[in-house]
């Protein structure tokens, strides 16, 4: 028995510019039903109002604070920390996550470099700068390390490359805060009062989304929507409770 659903957004919710047909409709059987779901995303080029906007564009009613990014955890838990300096390879908009959770940009004498899909943003002049930080002192946090993730025309690299070469140079193992850390997806389910036993995670990604979800004891729902490919999953050696074609079928299933 499932009592409480975790979704991820990319990929689940929209592909690019495009809703997945019969996605909101699902929402709203959960609604009528009364089973408790909140939205977990390692999407970090974006703040978490640009992620509620977004999703109101595309015709999903969905609270501000009912979406758990990783930037917003991140940001908690470095000021839970008290590194509260931290060099920031993030975009501008993602930024803002940090600033009102108090957390100082800084380029030098750094507490924390904090890594995430910067898209342009990551430069080797960036890159470097963050290389030369960590082997000063700073740590290595990683908001997320996925490999890539689908945009509207095709594969794009995400964080988690860039995440790996600065491991490697620094000598450093990254602290992941985002999707599949434990920590991310039980501070999700704490917000609604639900234990992993009772919950389910719904998402693209068969390692970070599916893998991670079942390593925290939750059940792991794979939508073949986003970045699913049938190959990734055969070669990931994980095997999802339940695999479905989109999040529109998730209300026969539960």
């Amino acid at each position: 028995m499932i009592g409480a659903v975790l979704i991820d957004i990319d990929g689940v919710l929209y592909v690019g510019d495009r809703s997945i047909a019969g996605a909101a409709e699902a929402l709203r059987e959960l609604d009528r039903r009364g089973i408790p779901y909140r939205f977990v995303s390692n999407t970090t080029r974006r703040s978490r109002r640009s992620v509620a906007q977004r999703l109101e564009s595309l015709g999903y009613a969905v609270p501000e604070p009912w979406i758990i990014t990783a930037p917003v955890a991140a940001a908690a838990h470095l000021r839970e920390g008290g590194r509260m300096r931290c060099f920031l390879l993030t975009t501008p908009d993602a930024r803002t996550d940090f600033e009102e959770a108090g957390i100082t940009a800084v380029e030098e004498e750094a507490d924390a470099v904090v890594v995430a899909d910067a898209a342009e943003g990551l430069s080797y002049e960036r890159l470097n700068r963050a290389f030369r930080l960590l082997v000063d002192g700073a740590d290595l946090v990683a908001l997320e390390k996925d490999r890539y993730w689908m945009g509207a025309d095709g594969l794009m690299l995400s964080a988690g490359p860039f995440v790996a070469a600065l491991e490697y140079a620094a000598g450093k193992e990254a602290e992941v805060i985002g999707k599949p850390s434990p920590a991310f997806f039980l501070r999700a389910l704490h917000d609604i009062g639900a234990e992993p036993r009772d919950a389910a995670m719904v998402g693209d990604d068969i390692v970070t989304d599916i893998g991670g979800a079942q390593a925290c004891g939750m059940k792991g729902i794979l939508v073949k929507t986003g970045k699913y490919r049938e190959e990734t999953v055969r070669a990931s050696g994980i095997t999802p409770d339940l695999v479905i074609d989109s999040l529109a079928d998730l209300p026969d299933y539960i």
